[in-house]
């Protein structure tokens, strides 16, 4: 699929799980994601309760910047420093931070279904997280 920006647009609903296999929990987040116009792309918003393992529901959001360059996405936290970028025909990219490496694949063989799957390692963290998206309304 040759993704454009403006197949983002709109609102999806998002389930996300998350297994942190240094802590030996596994959360879950249920909430929404907005892709809205910003004048030069996407601006993403997310909101929903991240559930932790002892019942305990918590507010969770986060935001980031997305473009089209040169045939490439590239994703910038919401202060403009650089998060990551892909092509969207192979999907994957890398971030470190620090000692900490994010690696992500995105999956939107399914769409207008698709996914975003984290690996994250380093010397505090590593845990996997699988985010599926889907608009509201379809099965």
């Amino acid at each position: 699929m040759d993704l454009q920006l403006s197949d983002l647009e709109g609102i999806w609903l998002i389930q996300r799980k998350i297994d942190d296999r240094r802590a030996g929990h596994v959360l879950h987040f249920a909430g929404q994601a907005q892709f809205r116009p910003d004048g030069i792309g996407l601006h993403y918003f997310e909101t929903g309760q991240l559930h932790l393992p002892d019942g305990t529901k918590l507010r969770a959001e986060r935001s980031y910047l997305w473009r089209r360059q040169a045939g490439r996405i590239v994703v910038l936290f919401p202060d403009g420093r650089s998060f990551h970028d892909f092509t969207p025909d192979r999907a994957e990219a890398c971030h470190l931070c620090a000692a900490d490496e994010y690696r992500v694949r995105y999956d939107f063989s399914g769409w207008p279904e698709w996914r975003a799957e984290w690996a994250v390692r380093g010397p505090a963290k590593d845990y996997a997280m699988v985010s599926h998206y889907r608009r509201p309304g379809d099965a």
